[in-house]
């Protein structure tokens, strides 16, 4: 089941969220601009849909894992297939923009409550 988080979710949430998925981890996007995230989807693509239903512009949308269990930076791993951008520049499957990637900490950081 995917959510969107506006707020906030706490390390128990996700840590449930993990454990009836992937075990150690949850999927989750980003929108940079709007600072929300979408969790819980089986893949980065299902929660990025999902928030352009929304009205997210696809190009704020950065995909990540979060290790619930792991302290910060490493807690965020930029690791997605929507994250491959050539077109914009991004030709991994991470974030291969450093600004970018503080970004997405930053606003982990201030929705994960723990």
């Amino acid at each position: 089941m995917i959510i969107i988080v506006r707020d906030h979710i706490t390390l128990l949430e996700l840590q449930e969220m993990a454990k009836n998925g992937f075990g150690n981890l949850v999927k989750g996007v980003v929108d940079i601009e709007k600072h929300i995230c979408a969790f819980g989807g089986d893949l980065h693509a299902d929660e990025e849909a999902e928030l352009i239903k929304q009205g997210s512009n696809q190009k704020n949308l950065w995909g990540i894992n979060v290790y619930q269990d792991l302290p910060y930076p490493d807690r965020i791993e930029f690791d997605s297939m929507i994250n491959v951008r050539p077109q914009a520049g991004n030709l991994t499957r991470g974030v291969d923009d450093p600004k970018i990637q503080e970004r997405i900490i930053t606003l982990m950081k201030s929705i994960i409550i723990e």
